[in-house]
């Protein structure tokens, strides 16, 4: 998660979406960036809105933009599934060493997937905090396959050229489905997948 205080503007870090190289590019022009740990650099719109977002307004008196990025539901899975496929993956229980992605899909799609593949939901990461006051989500989203709009935008606000690192790099791996998987991962995940359409409806 990055913050630019005189820009008034906060990016989220939505898992798997590239916000590692855009992180490393801008972090010393963010006036706050938390890098580590993961609960805290991948915090959701709903724990933003409910934590942080309200102490960084009320210290600066304003409201701030908010953004994120979201990328396409199956090709985010896969990036999880070749990410998990280096050998320098820390946790034993969460590589997927040995493991097709077909395998990878069905057991995300469980009632109770294990550690390997349990990487949560975009949908989820980026669904509005909902109370009494009303709904706060983003303000803009962003798709992970035209981060050009995204640079574009970053280097209009903050007034300065980005050229992203090329980082976090995963192994190369088959992504081959069944369709019968892929059929139970869209009915599994249809939130997400909406969610994506309308974005694409949205930004074309």
């Amino acid at each position: 998660m990055l913050v630019f205080w005189h820009q008034q503007l906060t990016m989220l870090a939505t898992p798997k979406t590239g916000t590692t190289a855009i992180e490393s590019a801008l972090e010393s022009m963010a006036h706050l960036a938390i890098q580590r740990p993961p609960q805290l650099k991948h915090a959701t719109v709903r724990k933003y809105h409910r934590f942080i977002g309200p102490w960084l307004e009320s210290a600066a008196g304003r409201p701030f933009t908010v953004i994120a990025t979201m990328r396409e539901p199956l090709d985010w899975l896969g990036s999880w599934y070749r990410y998990r496929q280096r050998e320098d993956i820390g946790e034993e229980r969460k590589s997927t060493a040995g493991m097709s992605f077909d395998q990878f899909v069905q057991l995300y799609c469980s009632d109770t997937p294990p550690a390997s593949v349990a990487v949560g939901s975009q949908a989820n990461f980026l669904a509005p905090k909902v109370d009494r006051s009303g709904e706060k989500g983003l303000d803009r989203l962003f798709r992970y396959e035209r981060i050009d709009d995204l640079i574009n935008f970053l280097e209009d606000r903050l007034n300065c050229e980005i050229i992203l690192p090329r980082l976090n790099v995963s192994p190369e791996a088959s992504l081959e489905l069944d369709p019968k998987t892929e059929a139970k991962l869209r009915r599994h995940a249809a939130a997400d997948f909406e969610l994506y359409d309308r974005l694409c409806q949205t930004t074309g």
